[in-house]
């Protein structure tokens, strides 16, 4: 997740990713997402067991931030809110 001008990326692991989208955009979660108002959903996996999220999280949040850029553009170039059609 990013926010509205792209300046911080969140990386997370959650099990019911349009409720946690949704906790997101409605800033109700306190700490960083909040704090830097992160509210737009720019690339996601899913994967078949906890583990294996984890440790792909824990992957990414290694990454610089140019790396990160990448892979967001890769699925993603104009870096839309996958989840702006979503109800809140």
């Amino acid at each position: 997740m990013t926010t509205r001008l792209n300046s911080a990326l969140y990386v997370g692991v959650t099990s019911n990713l349009e409720g946690r989208v949704r906790q997101h955009k409605q800033q109700i979660i306190p700490g960083f997402t909040k704090r830097y108002h992160v509210t737009k959903l720019v690339y996601c996996e899913e994967y078949n067991y906890p583990n294996e999220a984890i440790a792909r999280e824990k992957q990414i949040k290694g990454w610089t931030r140019s790396r990160k850029n990448a892979l967001v553009i890769s699925l993603n170039p104009k870096w839309e809110d996958l989840a702006k059609d979503w109800e809140t």
